[in-house]
């Protein structure tokens, strides 16, 4: 009888495995430095005036040529989409330190169609 039981709890934790862990994964990659579907990382809208910093920043960032987080557009005026950016010297919205190894996003500068990939 204890066997039966003991195999029928094995069972059911093999077939549910997946689905519990399919949500705890999802939030982990989301967590893991992957851009939200509102344009967002770390709380941290991804457009807007930019500041960039050496000490101290919101994110850390690196410049990609593939598989980039995130298409940035550097622009004069109106940086209210998303990836457009405008840099500035005083009150941004978001600091990024620019970094070669582990950032929090890594982006590609282009000049138009800014946005996620």
């Amino acid at each position: 009888m204890r066997t039966r039981s003991r195999l029928l709890v094995i069972v059911a934790f093999v077939l549910l495995l997946p689905v519990l862990s399919s949500g705890t994964i999802s939030t982990a990659r989301g967590a893991g430095g992957k851009v939200g579907g509102d344009c967002t990382l770390k709380g941290k809208k991804l457009y807007g005036k930019v500041k960039i910093v050496e000490a101290f920043p919101d994110l850390k960032v690196q410049v990609v040529d593939a598989f980039p987080d995130l298409k940035v557009q550097v622009v004069d005026a109106f940086p209210d989409k998303c990836g457009k950016w405008k840099m500035v010297d005083a009150f941004p919205d978001v600091k990024i330190q620019m970094v070669t190894a582990f950032p929090d996003l890594k982006i590609k500068y282009v000049n138009a169609f800014p946005g996620l990939p």
